[in-house]
């Protein structure tokens, strides 16, 4: 079953349902990177910025930029100039939320099955 609100948002902004698909590849998309997803976990305990992100992942400037615009761009970062440095933030009101559900899921429905290929690998 489709999401009201979604199918309201589609026919508000007159949008074919391969355009909300396609908007729907691009969330989902966003998560999918490795490293964007641990700038998400590491702005889950407060606002960081790039030279402070950079540090405390490993990552080269370039990447973490990169990575910031995408999640910018897709709502689930803010950010805010403060003095001389840009700060981004998780979005509180949908990403952190989200990260809680996705956290909930995972711990009964994932894990498992990185244990179970651990056991595999050693069984090899």
């Amino acid at each position: 079953m489709k999401n009201k609100d979604i199918l309201k948002h589609h026919k508000k902004h007159k949008l074919k349902e391969e355009e909300v698909y396609g908007a729907y590849k691009i969330f989902l998309g966003t998560l999918v990177s490795e490293p964007r997803l641990k700038i998400i976990n590491l702005l889950r305990s407060g606002r960081k910025n790039v030279s402070e992100i950079k540090k405390e992942l490993g990552m080269a400037q370039s990447a973490v930029s990169h990575n910031l615009a995408r999640l910018k761009k897709c709502g689930f970062v803010n950010s805010k100039v403060d003095k001389k440095f840009r700060y981004y933030k998780l979005n509180q009101e949908t990403i952190k939320p989200l990260m809680e559900i996705i956290d909930k899921h995972m711990s009964y429905y994932c894990i498992h099955i990185l244990k179970n290929s651990k056991k595999e690998d050693k069984k090899k």
